[in-house]
């Protein structure tokens, strides 16, 4: 029952990710590209062994793993942080935030 309940949040978080990085809104595609980063870390996790216990008492989870996705979280939320700002900076500029506006034909 867990690695199905797992499977689904993984499914879930990867398509609701993928749906916000195909939008046309500059923040909305920031935000996708973060939620699938995250779905990745929950990924990792699951992979790196889940016995539903704590390790300091007798689980088998590997340490190794966590510290590593901890660290993705971190750099992960760095990243977005500094792509909002940036996403804000073009919004001052241009005033827009549409992807079509932005990358304009020339016209």
């Amino acid at each position: 029952m867990t690695q199905a309940l797992l499977a689904l949040a993984l499914g879930t978080l990867f398509a609701v990710g993928t749906f916000l990085v195909l939008r046309r809104d500059v923040v909305r595609v920031v935000w996708g590209v973060a939620i699938v980063g995250q779905g990745a870390n929950v990924y990792l996790v699951t992979m790196g062994g889940f016995e539903g216990a704590a390790p300091v008492s007798g689980g088998t989870t590997d340490p190794l793993v966590q510290a590593l996705v901890l660290t993705a979280i971190v750099i992960g939320f760095g990243t977005t942080a500094l792509a909002l700002v940036l996403t804000y900076r073009v919004h001052e500029e241009n005033g827009t935030i549409d992807l079509e506006e932005l990358g304009g034909t020339g016209e």
